[in-house]
């Protein structure tokens, strides 16, 4: 097991835990190893959504859709962070995407329709 992938998934435990704090700090480090990883990124930027660092949540959100333009939940986070800077076009936009791509999800639909 590579140390990027054992620090990805104790970041992500952590993070689900409620841990954003610890998880950023591992995360981070796996990130270092792993800069082209998307699903870091994506945790990663959770992590920092999660305590109200909006600024690093959205860089990371972004990274994560250069990576990969196709993940839907960087786009579903990447549209929450528009909103904190209230640019609720390219929020929407975003939120869009990120249903679209998932119909199914509750949780894309609930927070889009909020906002439409």
């Amino acid at each position: 097991m590579s140390s990027a992938y054992h620090l990805f998934k104790e970041g992500k435990k952590l993070s689900e835990s409620g841990k954003f704090l610890e998880a950023i700090m591992l995360l981070e480090k796996a990130k270092n190893y792993e800069p082209e990883k998307g699903s870091i990124r994506e945790v990663l930027a959770s992590a920092y959504y999660n305590c109200g660092f909006y600024r690093s949540a959205k860089k990371n959100f972004v990274r994560a859709l250069e990576i990969d333009a196709a993940n839907a939940f960087a786009h579903y986070g990447l549209g929450l962070c528009l909103v904190k800077e209230k640019k609720l076009t390219k929020a929407v936009g975003h939120l869009k995407i990120a249903f679209f791509m998932k119909p199914n999800s509750k949780k894309y639909k609930e927070i889009l329709d909020r906002f439409t």
